[in-house]
């Protein structure tokens, strides 16, 4: 077998409606585009690259299904932080639904999730402390 790192470098995510996707994710991610085209927008977080893609084909659902969308599982993405119930002010403050969380989970993570307008739904997590010796 070849030697290759297996670390994922990049995520293509299909979007009905490019626009609004863009705009979340600058506003609730505070990233700027890296690359944009007609039907495309690069944005980096940290080593990974997420590729928003316009797809016609893709339907533009309306805000209030998107969430529909995400409890199907169409993906999901995770991102740890400090301090998940700053960030969950923060994804208040920008109007986002929070779908669940933020709770203590038994595997030693404070988590809370969220959907894009695409449907792809975003984890936020931390280290409990009583797990951080574990």
């Amino acid at each position: 077998m070849a030697e290759w790192e297996k670390q994922i470098f990049a995520v293509n995510l299909i979007v009905g409606d490019l626009e609004r996707s863009k705009t979340f994710y600058r506003e609730v991610f505070g990233l700027a585009p890296l690359d944009e085209e007609e039907d495309l927008a690069i944005f980096r977080f940290g080593d990974t690259y997420v590729a928003l893609r316009h797809d016609p084909s893709h339907l533009a659902v309306p805000a209030d299904e998107y969430l529909r969308l995400a409890q199907k599982g169409v993906g999901q993405f995770a991102i740890v932080v400090e301090d998940v119930d700053a960030v969950h002010g923060e994804l208040k403050a920008y109007g986002v639904t929070v779908i669940n969380g933020p709770a203590d989970r038994d595997w030693g993570m404070r988590t809370l999730s969220f959907a894009d307008p695409g449907g792809y739904t975003w984890g936020i997590a931390q280290d409990l402390p009583s797990a951080a010796g574990s």
